[in-house]
């Protein structure tokens, strides 16, 4: 017994996990920004979910006043900062952020609009940059914080015909993941992408005929995702930034 208290006395100060940590989730009414906010609330965080549309049902209701959603458009300087205020007048400045609203669509390059263009641009990318741009003062300060862009194997490959908008996006969104690792790591601030591939969604409905094409033999689930994000926001994962982490079963291996 005597042994094992000197352990635990040994054991370095601070919390582990997510516990007691502020986070905003974008995109977090449904899908794959659903299950991670649901399992960053379940290890103990608080969780601000970023939505252009209220979720049908509330996320884990028996933790109510662990979460809140707050309209946002992530496009939108104004909502982006009024969607912060909002946050930080509940439980002060946010911790982590994932920055996972997006959109897909599958359109030759020749027949893109450039208004279907740029809102690939605006919902993938530039969302990313105002939401952390936001985030990393108070991070900073307190010098510690997590940032989780949702990249795609997209990004790293083009993605099959026809998603060149989006591909370019997410390409775009993890490579500034990179940037902010490089830039702000002083602070005690990571930032890290994943590169989730044919994940069971509504934006890939109607792709299980690919399952047969991934190594695991199925489709990922938002949990498969929403796992790696849960040790990416944490303490543990203290010594890992600027990293593009799979979440793909093996069907895209580099």
């Amino acid at each position: 017994m005597a042994n094992t208290e000197t352990q635990e006395q040994q054991e370095p100060a601070g919390r582990r996990g997510v516990a007691d940590r502020t986070a905003v989730v974008t995109g977090g009414g449904r899908g794959i920004g659903r299950a991670i906010a649901e399992v960053l609330v379940a290890d103990g965080a608080r969780v601000a979910i970023f939505d252009i549309e209220v979720p049908k049902e509330p996320v884990r209701p028996d933790q109510g006043a662990n979460t809140l959603f707050v309209e946002c458009d992530v496009t939108d300087e104004q909502s982006v900062d009024a969607a912060y205020s909002r946050v930080e007048s509940v439980w002060g400045g946010v911790d982590i952020l994932v920055n996972n609203a997006g959109i897909f669509a599958l359109e030759p390059l020749e027949e893109t609009s450039l208004e279907s263009w740029n809102r690939m641009i605006a919902v993938n990318l530039t969302g990313s940059f105002l939401c952390s741009r936001r985030a990393l003062p108070h991070m900073r300060r307190q010098g510690w914080g997590r940032i989780i862009c949702m990249g795609s194997s997209a990004g790293k490959t083009g993605g099959a015909k026809d998603c060149a908008a989006y591909g370019a996006a997410k390409a775009g969104v993890m490579t500034l993941a990179k940037a902010i690792a490089g830039s702000y790591a002083q602070w005690g601030i990571t930032a890290n992408a994943l590169a989730p591939a044919l994940i069971e969604t509504d934006m890939v409905a109607g792709i299980a005929d690919l399952a047969d094409q991934i190594p695991v033999g199925r489709l990922g689930q938002p949990a498969d995702v929403a796992q790696a994000v849960r040790f990416l926001a944490g303490e543990e994962a203290g010594y890992i930034t600027g990293e593009v982490m799979d979440v793909n079963g093996g069907f895209l291996i580099d």
